[in-house]
């Protein structure tokens, strides 16, 4: 079972997939996908971690996410938009090389057994990039995010921390 929650930053995206994951198993797992940018990364992602109870098991990973989520597990994946970030800078912004090397690992998480809920940002309905990294990044997490709300399942956007139902 794939379920893909999407909205914009402070949308409520995280705590509606954290408490879904704990309404689906008393022992799930959350996979960071961000890189430690800096110290105030790190502190930024301590105090995540700090936040989850002793029912979470935390794993970070940069890129390859289907090699560290076990059978029959239930999956937080936060978030997408990072995941991709890792993919961008390793490209050296190259939106087609990262593109299809998301894709090809995303859908490698299809066939697992596992119950994967997988959180995004919709950065592409705010404010307009000014530079062309950012406008080529916005290309490639909109083409990524209908890549995933495809093949989801279940979709829900976030606004204001109220889940609507897309899918």
């Amino acid at each position: 079972m794939l379920y893909y929650i999407t909205g914009g930053e402070r949308s409520g995206k995280s705590n509606y997939a954290q408490n879904l994951a704990l309404k689906l198993s008393g022992s799930p797992v959350y996979l960071a996908t961000s890189r430690i940018w800096d110290d105030n990364h790190q502190e930024r992602i301590d105090r995540h971690i700090a936040d989850r109870d002793k029912r979470w098991t935390s794993i970070e990973e940069e890129k390859e996410l289907s090699k560290v989520i076990s059978k029959n597990s239930v999956v937080v994946i936060d978030c997408v938009t990072l995941w991709l970030t890792n993919f961008f800078v390793d490209t050296k912004n190259d939106v087609a090389s990262s593109l299809k090397l998301a894709k090809i690992e995303f859908d490698k998480l299809l066939e697992l057994e596992a119950t994967i809920i997988i959180i995004s940002n919709e950065i592409g309905m705010g404010v307009h990039a000014t530079t062309e990294i950012g406008r080529k990044f916005t290309e490639l997490q909109g083409w990524m995010n209908q890549h995933i709300a495809k093949h989801s399942d279940k979709a829900i956007l976030m606004v204001s921390g109220i889940p609507v139902t897309i899918k």
